[in-house]
C-alpha cells in the first residue's frame, strides 16, 4: 500500500484552534520506503504569539512559540494553503506515485485532530475529492496491538512508541513527525508482519 503521511501543528486541540504547520510525505509499505523527493512542509498564517498567548494551553505556549511566530510572519493564508495543496496533489509526480487514485491518509491522532481541522479549513468537498474516505491512524493501530498483547500498555502514545522502537524523542515539527510516524509504521510491519 501507498499512503500519504501527514501531520499538523496547531495552536491547541480545542475546536477553535488553528493549524500553524502542515507537512506530508508519501511512503510505500511494499518497498518500505519514504519518498523524500515528495515531502513538503508549510506554515499557515495565524495571529501573533502576543495576541494568542493568553488563550494558549501552557504546553503550546512553552513548546510552539517559535512555530507560532514563524506561522504569523511567513505562513500562507488559508486560500493560499488550499492552492498549495491542489498544486501538489494534482502534480504529475504525486498523481503517478498514487496511480491517479484517491490518496489514503496516514498519521497519528488522525480522527481526533488532523482530519477535523483539515476538513474544517479545506472543506468537505476538497477532502472527498482528493482523499479516500478510509485512512490509517497509528494511534488506533497502537490500541489494537495492545489489545492483542503484541505491544505493552501505553504504546498508543507516539512518544512511548518511538522510545519502544528505539527512535528517540518526538520532534514536534510537522515534517519530522510525519516522517517518524511513517517510519514507526514500517518498523511495526517488520516486527509483526509475515516472515519470509
Amino acid at each position: 500500500m501507498k499512503y500519504l503521511s501527514i501531520d499538523i501543528e496547531a495552536t491547541g486541540l480545542a475546536e477553535d484552534c488553528q493549524i500553524i504547520e502542515f507537512a506530508m510525505i508519501p511512503f510505500d509499505t511494499q518497498f518500505k520506503r519514504l519518498e523524500e523527493s515528495l515531502a513538503r512542509s508549510v506554515y499557515i498564517h495565524c495571529p501573533s504569539f502576543e495576541d494568542l498567548k493568553t488563550s494558549l494551553d501552557p504546553w503550546v505556549r512553552e513548546h510552539n512559540e517559535k512555530i507560532i511566530r514563524k506561522a504569523h510572519h511567513e505562513g500562507l493564508m488559508h486560500s493560499e494553503f488550499k492552492e498549495f495543496l491542489v498544486k501538489y496533489l494534482e502534480g504529475p509526480e504525486v498523481r503517478q506515485y498514487f496511480n491517479n487514485q484517491k490518496i489514503v491518509l496516514f498519521g497519528k491522532s488522525m480522527t481526533a485532530i488532523d482530519l477535523p481541522f483539515l476538513t474544517r479549513d479545506l472543506g468537505w468537498e476538497f477532502m472527498r475529492k482528493y482523499f479516500h474516505h478510509r485512512n490509517l491512524d497509528l494511534s488506533g493501530l497502537g490500541y489494537g496491538l495492545i489489545d492483542l498483547g503484541l505491544l505493552p500498555q501505553g504504546m498508543d502514545s507516539g512518544t512511548n512508541l518511538m522510545n519502544h522502537l528505539g527512535m528517540g524523542a518526538v520532534a514536534h515539527t510537522a515534517l519530522e513527525d510525519a516522517k517518524n510516524t511513517a517510519i514507526m509504521y514500517l518498523k511495526l510491519l517488520d516486527k509483526f508482519g509475515k516472515k519470509s
